[in-house]
């Protein structure tokens, strides 16, 4: 019998919470009747998203779901009456509960995140924190899974937050078909950053975001200061000064943390063999990796290569 699927959404939602659909719907092709999945408002009816969609909803009353996933919306969503009793009900019922992004604050509303890790969008994270210090507020993460409950960034965080629950379910096999037709270029496990170095940093200068570029696409050589010197015309010296400048790095801080991105995405795709993660990113041995992934994130490459393997969560990143 297909797990029963309810999607909360209230006005305003964010349009893009609907793309968990075609997660659970591309399941279905290669697992058939594996999910049975409704949108759901506490009227029912037609639920206008931020964008002015509108989706025609089920009401959601006492049917018993398997998982309860609540969306999203631009701002801090007020729960509508009702709402907080008919998810605490659920958090009792249901095999599993999750939110997407500000989705956090009504499931902590009702009390489902008490004593738990969640996590949201990050611009919300502080406001979550502060109004409710019974959870465990972690920022930094596109996805956590703490027992039953489930959260996830914001945006596309959802899809990789519905990814893991289908692995939980079928396996790692079904879902990285489902990752390759939906054309997803990286799968990315809850433990990862919501940021990267290349979007956290903004160089103004056109000559250092040409360099950066560079070393991402470069990162198995052994790329020398005088190299990346070279590719804009600068000494060395004035380049090393001109990058830390612009991005409060050294270039070898840069090229470290850019190859431990890469290797922790090549890792939690499915890559075990840490010779060769080290090899394609740019360490060249396990031993540099090691060191590499400690200073960046606390934690050697073999503890991301365990939760790869259980698919569980690290939370200590």
């Amino acid at each position: 019998m297909a797990a029963k699927i309810a999607l909360v959404v209230f006005p305003g939602f964010h349009l893009l919470d609907l793309s968990v659909l075609s997660v659970f719907g591309i399941a279905n092709h290669f697992v058939p009747d594996s999910y049975a999945v409704d949108i759901v408002s506490m009227k029912g009816g037609l639920v206008h998203s931020m964008s002015a969609v509108g989706v025609e909803t089920r009401a959601f009353d006492e049917t018993r779901y398997d998982t309860v996933i609540v969306g999203s919306s631009p701002a801090v969503p007020a729960p509508c009456p009702g709402l907080v009793e008919r998810l605490q009900a659920c958090a009792r019922s249901a095999r599993r509960i999750a939110s997407i992004c500000t989705g956090a604050f009504v499931l902590a509303e009702a009390g489902v995140f008490d004593g738990r890790s969640v996590t949201t969008h990050w611009g919300f994270a502080d406001a979550l924190a502060r109004r409710f210090p019974a959870i465990n507020v972690v920022p930094d993460k596109i996805f956590i899974r703490d027992g039953r409950t489930w959260s996830s960034a914001g945006m596309t965080a959802c899809i990789d937050l519905v990814l893991g629950m289908v692995e939980a379910d079928l396996g790692h096999d079904v879902t990285k078909k489902i990752a390759q037709t939906m054309v997803l270029y990286h799968r990315r496990s809850g433990g990862q950053s919501q940021f990267s170095l290349l979007a956290e940093i903004d160089p103004k200068q056109e000559r250092i975001r040409r360099v950066l570029s560079f070393i991402k696409e470069n990162l198995r050589e052994p790329l020398s200061i005088q190299q990346l010197a070279d590719l804009v015309n600068w000494s060395p010296r004035h380049f090393s000064r001109a990058f830390q400048a612009e991005t409060g790095l050294s270039p070898a801080k840069a090229i470290e943390k850019l190859r431990v991105e890469a290797a922790q995405a090549l890792i939690e795709s499915g890559h075990t063999s840490a010779s060769r993660v080290a090899a394609q990113t740019g360490f060249g041995d396990d031993e540099r990796m090691r060191r590499a992934f400690l200073r960046v994130l606390g934690e050697a490459p073999q503890a991301f290569m365990r939760s790869a393997r259980t698919g569980k969560l690290s939370l200590g990143m």
